[in-house]
């Protein structure tokens, strides 16, 4: 399975028309049809379904389209981390992660990084700790935001110095809109939508006291935006982390934190005993180093 053949796959599932690739890849047509046709044949399945206006993808298709597009990227990568120089460094640093504020603390680090060596790139994946470990393990990513408790025993990690804090978001129009917080006994009877990741269940259950299959869940949610929405019309209150929806911009919507306070802390993790590039293993430097002074001011402000 050649990358030249993995990328004329990819370019046909991106413009769904066989001819449209072969424009944008400047190739013929009978060229492309026949190098798509030698692919499936080394398979040995059928990849794409040829209709007379479009070009769809069998489940075997898709399945390749993932992986295809995990291999070109991670050739790409490697091709300019082998290039650049010890000076000017350059490559890609991926990065996994769910929904969290503390993305702004790896945007910060990459933007210090930049300063210094301008060629390298932040590439984000948005997705379930599920769908983040699966990167990591097969190297598509670097490095992870993995929010605890996390099964952390395969990777190296470091703990950020950040948080996350769970809140309510309500309507601004609902009498639990007039407090400063939220406690337990005034959400136990609320229509509650949650997120669907099982290891927040298990921590919301805590903060209750009571198990999520007692609570009146009426909706759940893996994008906080898609919660929003939920709230603003009307259909229950979203149990979600500060930050995440600017409450600021839209006057509906107001966000009251946990009390007893409930937060998770934080880690950036990398598989153990992988080889980092260059601009990963700076990066890792940058976050160590920042780590290191915000913990300090921390303290002298502790002392102050």
């Amino acid at each position: 399975m050649e990358i030249r053949v993995l990328r004329y796959f990819l370019a046909v599932a991106r413009e769904q028309s066989i001819s449209g690739a072969a424009k944008v890849l400047n190739v013929t047509q009978p060229t492309l049809s026949r190098q798509l046709q030698d692919l499936e044949r080394e398979l040995g399945k059928q990849l794409l379904i040829r209709g007379s206006r479009r070009v769809t993808l069998t489940e075997e298709g898709m399945l390749l389209r993932k992986r295809a597009t995990e291999i070109v990227d991670l050739v790409d990568r490697t091709k300019a981390e082998i290039s650049s120089s010890e000076d000017d460094v350059c490559g890609t640093i991926a990065v996994g992660s769910g929904e969290t504020e503390a993305m702004l603390y790896i945007i910060h680090a990459v933007q210090r990084l930049r300063a210094r060596h301008p060629g390298i790139k932040l590439s984000v994946l948005s997705g379930d700790p599920q769908d983040v470990s699966e990167s990591l393990d097969s190297g598509v990513l670097d490095f992870g935001l993995f929010v605890e408790p996390a099964e952390l025993a395969k990777y190296e990690a470091m703990k950020l110095p950040v948080e996350d804090r769970w809140g309510a978001l309500v309507r601004s129009d609902s009498p639990l809109a007039r407090g400063m917080q939220v406690r337990p006994a005034q959400l136990s009877q609320q229509p509650l939508i949650m997120s669907r990741q099982s290891e927040r269940e298990k921590i919301i259950s805590n903060w209750f006291g009571k198990d999520v299959s007692q609570l009146n869940v009426v909706g759940t949610y893996n994008l906080v935006y898609n919660a929003s929405l939920m709230v603003r019309e009307g259909m229950g209150v979203a149990l979600t982390v500060e930050g995440l929806v600017n409450t600021d911009a839209d006057p509906n919507l107001t966000f009251l934190p946990l009390e007893p306070k409930l937060t998770m802390d934080i880690d950036v993790v990398w598989k153990k005993h992988r080889v980092l590039s260059r601009a990963a293993e700076l990066f890792l430097q940058v976050l160590q180093d920042e780590s290191m002074e915000r913990m300090a001011n921390q303290g002298t402000a502790g002392v102050a």
